[in-house]
């Protein structure tokens, strides 16, 4: 038999080719076997997703230092973690559509008219995928100036925090889910609080990954945290600047109402 990928002659026995290294398929694409190549390839929940998920949360040095250092067998690949964890925000953005209001938005201060509310919600959504990739850089940037005792390049400092911005996704999921369901109203004030402790969670995976003493560890994590907020309201700043030249929103929407 032949290798479907690159045609190389192989033993009948072989499940890898040993020229491109593809899985070899021996069985017809039923049902059952389709289920299998899917949580296997694309989720692999058999394994290394359960373990990696739960060693970012106890270990999440194992974790990133084994994919910077060459080990990539052991966990789910970063590019992989976040791609389940944009397909989560993907399901929870629905649902956040079908429950939620426009009208929610000004629960942070300013009346908007309705409107200017309806833009914004709709505007947030269309570009939350977006906003929350940009986010890595931005985080990667804050603890590869604060927190770099093993002096990790900032191309590996950016795979911490692919791990790091997918598992703080995943792991809220759960939460904002059962919010969004049993009091929809009160899912906007979350987004505030969770946002300080997904810093307190990098800070966390860096002080496991490089061992700072308690002062440094705390002069650093400051540091940290203005350098992230900075970016933080940079992004939301581009982000209104964005749709602002774009034509989305004027000036007008957002003067307040009588």
């Amino acid at each position: 038999m032949n290798c479907k990928n690159c045609q190389t002659p192989l033993p009948t026995d072989f499940k890898y080719c040993s020229s491109c290294g593809a899985k070899v398929i021996h069985h017809r694409l039923s049902f059952k076997n389709l289920t299998h190549d899917i949580t296997e390839q694309y989720f692999d929940l058999d394994n290394t997703f359960i373990k990696t998920v739960v060693q970012l949360c106890i270990r999440p040095e194992v974790v990133i230092d084994s994919y910077i250092q060459g080990v990539r067998r052991r966990f789910l690949n970063p590019i992989s973690h976040l791609g389940i964890a944009l397909t989560l925000s993907g399901l929870l953005i629905f649902i956040m559509q079908k429950v939620l209001t426009s009208d929610m938005f000004n629960t942070y201060g300013g009346q908007l008219s309705e409107e200017a509310s309806s833009k914004l919600f709709d505007t947030v959504f269309d570009y939350s995928g977006l906003l929350f990739v940009l986010y890595i850089p931005v985080f990667a940037f804050a603890g590869y100036v604060t927190f770099n005792r093993k002096e990790y390049l900032l191309s590996e400092y950016m795979i911490a925090y692919i791990y790091i911005m997918a598992q703080w996704s995943i792991v809220i999921f759960p939460i904002s889910l059962i919010t969004l369901i049993a009091e929809p109203s009160a899912y906007m004030y979350l987004s505030f609080p969770l946002m300080f402790i997904m810093i307190l969670y990098c800070i966390f995976v860096m002080q496991r990954i490089h061992r700072f003493t308690t002062g440094a560890m705390i002069l650093r994590s400051l540091v940290f945290f203005l350098l992230a907020i900075l970016g933080y309201f940079g992004i939301v700043i581009l982000f209104y600047i964005v749709m602002f030249l774009t034509g989305t929103f004027e000036l007008q929407d957002f003067v307040p109402q009588k």
